[in-house]
């Protein structure tokens, strides 16, 4: 486990939203990603029927469709260990294969720091 004290601010800070969104829409994880502007896209998991995404995925996708080119960090907040290799992919297409990936528990303890490759 990562003393969240120990974080730097701003990746504390992504993992808050990202536990924020969601404690907030009642899902089963909550991401948020920083891009290379220092701009936050926090998401929820998404699962309608004709549509299933991950709250990593569609923090991702947001960033993109809002006219992201990098990441600088992405957070998820889950009961999973570990992120999943579909979640670090999409890290990894936007941000690069050195992209951090802080995997914290519902309480917001960091668990551990992924890179995305």
């Amino acid at each position: 486990m990562t003393d969240s004290s120990a974080l730097d601010p701003e990746d504390r800070k992504i993992v808050t939203l990202a536990r924020s969104a969601r404690a907030r829409n009642g899902v089963p994880e909550g991401a948020a990603v920083r891009d290379e502007t220092g701009r936050t896209y926090v998401a929820g998991t998404v699962a309608l029927d004709s549509l299933k995404l991950s709250a990593l995925q569609t923090a991702v996708a947001m960033a993109v469709a809002s006219g992201a080119t990098s990441l600088e960090a992405a957070a998820v907040v889950t009961e999973a260990e570990t992120a999943s290799a579909a979640d670090r992919a999409a890290v990894r297409d936007l941000g690069g294969a050195q992209t951090p990936v802080l995997v914290a528990g519902p309480d917001g303890t960091v668990r551990t720091t992924l890179t995305a490759g």
